[in-house]
């Protein structure tokens, strides 16, 4: 999978040792972290170390996670991340998504997550992309959504996270999904 991706605001590009200090503040957010698995604080050192072991990867390669920064065209400004894992045989993809307070609402995200659906069903082609959401996550609920992803499960009190037990609902959507709405591409 080459990187830049773009799109009419966007550029997904990889992470950069210029990230460290936006990636450190926007992850350090309690209201971001909330349904994370990292916690706030996030210092600027784990940022550093984070982004380094992202430069040190391949983007797409089967059983790892690779984090792509989300630069706004008209500022160049990183304002969120998004990432994807691909399974250990290549056929499914897990997705994340995480965008700084200021930008939040104002469709980064849903336009982000099109693109990388997209790149993961054309030139990855997998079968299949997943998302895991707390149930009280209404925002990434309303994106899975509107992206066409389907509630699959839902599972009360199924993870322990940040000292308590917390819901997860899974959504995807298959390749076959996607290409019906998207049959242009």
């Amino acid at each position: 999978m080459d990187l830049p991706f773009e799109t009419a605001r966007l550029i997904l590009r990889p992470l950069g040792p210029q990230d460290a200090v936006t990636f450190s503040t926007y992850r350090s957010d309690p209201q971001v972290a909330r349904y994370q698995g990292w916690e706030a604080p996030f210092s600027l050192k784990q940022a550093q170390d984070f982004i380094a072991e992202m430069i040190s990867q391949e983007p797409g390669q089967p059983g790892q996670w690779y984090q792509i920064a989300l630069e706004r065209k008209e500022d160049g400004q990183l304002i969120g991340d998004c990432a994807f894992h691909i399974s250990d045989d290549g056929q499914q993809a897990e997705i994340g998504m995480t965008l700084a307070p200021a930008f939040q609402g104002h469709g980064y995200a849903r336009e982000a997550v099109a693109c990388l659906l997209e790149k993961l069903f054309i030139s990855l082609q997998v079968h299949r992309v997943f998302a895991n959401v707390d149930p009280a996550n209404r925002g990434s609920i309303n994106l899975l959504t509107y992206l066409g992803f389907r509630c699959e499960g839902c599972f009360r009190q199924s993870m322990w996270l940040k000292n308590e037990w917390v819901g997860e609902q899974w959504y995807a959507i298959l390749r076959e999904e996607w290409l019906a709405v998207h049959s242009n591409k």
